[in-house]
């Protein structure tokens, strides 16, 4: 008779922080050799001289394991269960990646979505997924405090099969508790991004999860909202766990069953022992950097990419920022805040007939100053390629700025290699009644298409109502107007928001030195009006993505005279491909696809071994988008002698016409009809700066600049009499947000 025990696996726990030490307890209580890894000497020296402890209501038990930091640690690694927090998980991979063994793995028991990152520098087959729901904190060195029961789902990434691996994991886990195997990780991990958002909003504040959430009830239902349609439109299918259902906080619930389902999670919450988050206690207790930014920096990539807004998860983000060394700033009013944010856009009130009237008379009286201002402006040569035309042009834009509207309260200048400088211009506001104080952003580009040279042949010319030369409609008008609403403003003392004006001198080469700096001012923006040219006099409510791609050919050489059948034709294969891709236009859903340049070959009687194909795509909505990008990324050759390469991305994300787009335009048409006009909208398939802040979540006021036409071409022009009425527009508008 044996009555030896089965040796059990060890593990080795790398964090041994609340999650990390939980389960290292439990395995190592199960009879699991542990070894914790983790950078607080103080947590790890009370570990090798106490035990690592659980303390559950007033009791405490200590069970023994093998203590390090990662200087010391010695050996191989073989089953890493990695536990640190997110924004540490590429640090902690550095030090992991040399000590693995060959047949290795590592399971994410982290916050966020990790497992990519993982994979990417250890290899998928290296990679473990998990779900961990666990209520813990660490209360002092080597003191866990068991918060309640919690939830643990294993499985292979991507959504593999479930592999014996994941089931010995799971059964071993078992000594912790419900530990379960599953093929979706990822939509356990995507509900736990939903619930995740309400704990970290509450740490905004400084009271039990349980209460804020059920006093918030709208901020943590559209906080909810955004994430889960970004899950939807990534088709992961959400899986419920503890006492949240993700389906009733999904947009377009049916309140009664949110309501119900708040009830049912407020009050399994309110039974757990850990009353703040994680999030919180690394705030108001240990005073150090929050996860949470790290967690959600993958929903924020793909709501870019889809074109999704997410204004209160990007609210509940930079106010965590901002709380990090400042914990006595929580307050419950950040949470009013966001209740605030959650509700639907109320239209804004115009001004009184009399403000507008005042405003459009004051400009029409100094529409001579207008265009000799314009025309100054269109003077200084400013094309996209001609840094020093640029530079030049910037410093005259700022003595102009100066002297029309006076010395900002600050200015930065955005300095850039290869581009046009970034100007930011920022101006308080006055005498406004509206809730939000974030500033309006004034956006606009000062670079052209037009060569420099372009001058000499065509300059600025005035004919009566008529002005032309190059730039004035795209967009050098749509600036002096801004300049000019903002100075009608002043001139008449009516209220104003505050102002950021921006100027980028790269949007006509796609803005890709300028886009990220564009992206962070519209974050903190209330909302954007971009002074792009107008649409036969229609503001734009919707603009394409746009996508520039290239197909490479890689044939195979030889004489087409002496050898026909030895070679493979770049050329013909790139002919099939570019017949496949005209397939993929649908003109009905907004969809143009165009091969604008083909190149291949090197000799008529050589078999062409390269070619390439330069292709533009607009579509209108993030779906096409989605549709375009799949086809793309399965091209394969017609002929396997060959190969083909698709290159390139989307230089401008889909500008749709959300809620907050919809609302601007509508206080737009009320301030046209108080100046006697008539505003109507229109969706375009030329793309604009406006469409990276749309796709992050801030309404935009598109192409309130010039009336005219002719962009791009020596038709180019616009109209004296739209420029007062334009300006007007603007200062109207703008004048109306100061008193909401």
């Amino acid at each position: 008779m044996n009555d030896a025990q089965p040796v059990r696996p060890g593990y080795t726990v790398v964090g041994a922080g609340a999650i990390g030490g939980t389960l290292a307890f439990a395995l190592a209580r199960a009879g699991h050799p542990v070894t914790v890894v983790d950078t607080d000497r103080a947590h790890v020296d009370a570990i090798r001289t106490r035990g690592l402890v659980v303390a559950r209501g007033g009791i405490r038990e200590s069970v023994p394991v093998t203590a390090t930091t990662p200087d010391e640690f010695t050996g191989t690694l073989d089953r890493v269960l990695l536990a640190v927090k997110a924004q540490a998980t590429g640090t902690a991979l550095d030090w992991i990646a040399p000590r693995l063994a060959p047949d290795g793995y590592v399971v994410s028991l982290q916050n966020g979505f990790n497992e990519s990152l993982i994979a990417e520098r250890l290899g998928a087959a290296r990679t473990v997924a998990a779900f961990v729901n666990i209520f813990a904190d660490v209360i002092e060195p080597g003191v866990i405090l068991d918060g309640g029961a919690g939830a643990l789902v294993i499985g292979e990434p991507d959504g593999g099969p479930v592999s014996p691996r994941v089931r010995d994991l799971v059964a071993h886990l078992h000594s912790w508790g419900p530990a379960v195997a599953s093929d979706n990780v990822e939509g356990y991990l995507w509900a736990k991004a939903g619930f995740g958002a309400m704990l970290a909003a509450t740490a905004l504040a400084d009271a039990p999860m349980a209460d804020l959430i059920d006093r918030h009830r709208p901020a943590m239902a559209a906080l909810t909202g955004e994430i889960f349609a970004v899950s939807d439109r990534l088709g992961v299918t959400l899986e419920a766990f503890d006492a949240f259902e993700p389906h009733p906080f999904r947009r377009g619930a049916d309140p009664a069953v949110q309501d119900a389902a708040f009830d049912r999670l407020t009050a399994w919450l309110r039974t757990q022992t850990k009353d703040r988050s994680g999030i919180w206690r690394d705030l108001a207790v240990r005073h150090r950097p929050v996860e949470a930014p790290t967690h959600y920096t993958e929903v924020f990539d793909h709501a870019a990419r889809e074109g999704l807004p997410t204004p209160l998860l990007r609210s509940v983000v930079t106010g965590l920022r901002q709380l990090e060394g400042a914990a006595q700033d929580m307050s419950e009013s950040r949470l009013d805040e966001l209740d605030r944010l959650a509700e639907p856009p109320a239209p804004s009130l115009p001004p009184d007939a009399e403000q507008a009237d005042a405003v459009r008379q004051w400009l029409d009286a100094h529409r001579e100053d207008m265009v000799a201002d314009l025309a100054a402006y269109t003077s200084q040569g400013s094309a996209s390629d001609d840094l020093d035309a640029l530079k030049s042009c910037l410093g005259w834009l700022r003595d102009w700025l100066d002297r029309r509207l006076g010395a900002p309260d600050t200015e930065e200048t955005l300095s850039r290699e290869a581009a046009g400088d970034i100007l930011v211009r920022r101006y308080s506001a006055r005498d406004t009644t509206t809730r939000d104080h974030r500033p309006v952003l004034l956006l606009g580009h000062y670079d052209t298409v037009w060569p420099t040279g372009t001058l000499d042949t065509w300059p600025f010319l005035r004919d009566g109502d008529h002005i032309s030369g190059p730039g004035v409609f795209d967009m050098k008008a749509g600036l002096v107007q801004a300049v000019w609403a903002l100075r009608a403003l002043d001139a008449l003392d009516l209220p104003r928001p505050a102002c950021t004006v921006m100027l980028n001198g790269d949007e006509e080469t796609g803005s890709l030195a300028s886009r990220d700096a564009i992206v962070e001012e519209a974050r903190d923006s209330r909302l954007a009006m971009v002074f792009e040219a107008a649409a036969d006099g229609a503001i734009k409510t919707a603009r394409k993505g746009v996508g520039l791609f290239t197909v490479t050919v890689t044939g195979v050489e030889a004489h087409a005279g002496l050898d026909p059948t030895a070679g493979a034709s770049a050329v013909d294969e790139l002919a099939h491909q570019i017949l496949r891709l005209t397939d993929l236009r649908a003109p009905d859903a907004g969809t143009s696809l165009n091969v604008g340049v083909v190149e291949g070959g090197t000799r008529s009687n050589v078999t062409a071994g390269h070619a390439v194909a330069r292709i533009d795509i607009r579509v209108a909505t993030a779906a096409e988008q989605k549709r375009l990008e799949d086809a793309l990324a399965a091209v394969r050759p017609v002929d396997p002698r060959t190969r083909v390469e698709v290159t390139g991305g989307w230089n401008r994300p889909v500008f749709e016409r959300t809620e907050g787009v919809a609302a601007l335009a509508g206080l737009a048409r009320r301030c046209a009809a108080l100046l006697g006009h008539d505003l109507p909208e229109a969706s375009v398939g030329g793309a604009s700066d406006g469409n990276f802040v749309v796709a992050q979540g801030t309404p935009v006021l598109d192409g309130i600049g010039a009336v005219g036409s002719g962009a791009h071409a020596r038709s180019e022009n616009t109209s004296v009499r739209g420029m007062v009425t334009r300006a007007a527009l603007a200062a109207t508008v703008l004048t109306a947000l100061a008193q909401e």
